[in-house]
């Protein structure tokens, strides 16, 4: 598996203003939804319910919201960069601005979600990549970030 498996640049958005969490995730549903045809309210509904399970802000300022949607046929990525970072939740105590979304199949055996969520994950524990997305202001120029690193395709 490959980050351009999973996220293409119609995923990307960048510079995004987003009060809080709940309205952040609400707006990755709409969006989201426009690219695999579930309705927006679901996805937000699956997106909120995993975050009372627990944070997903992984630190550094970076959040990956992961979750298996009834209906999907294949794993989607969407990838935010906000505007200005908010409260995630983050067991780092730092607020998030860039955040990835998994949105996976409900009915499989879950080890391609774990293998997309350890791809994305080692991508954005790098350090320069991460750099280099938070100077970044365009979803081409975001797109060729994430899938160029050699961390991108290993998983």
């Amino acid at each position: 598996m490959k980050i351009d498996d999973i996220l293409s640049n119609k995923g990307i958005r960048t510079k995004v203003k987003a009060a809080n969490k709940k309205k952040l995730l609400q707006d990755i549903a709409n969006m989201a939804s426009d690219h695999v045809g579930i309705a927006s309210m679901n996805i937000a509904k699956s997106l909120q319910q995993r975050e009372i399970l627990g944070p997903t802000g992984i630190g550094n300022g970076v959040a990956i919201p992961h979750v298996k949607i009834r209906g999907l046929t294949k794993i989607f990525g969407f990838f935010s960069s906000l505007e200005n970072p908010i409260d995630f939740e983050s067991a780092d105590k730092q607020p998030v601005d860039l955040i990835f979304t998994l949105l996976a199949p409900e009915n499989n055996d879950g080890t391609e979600h774990l293998k997309a969520l350890a791809l994305v994950s080692r991508v954005l524990s790098n350090k320069r990549i991460r750099s280099k997305l938070r100077s970044s202001e365009n979803a081409e120029s975001i797109f060729a970030i994430l899938t160029s690193s050699e961390d991108s395709k290993a998983a």
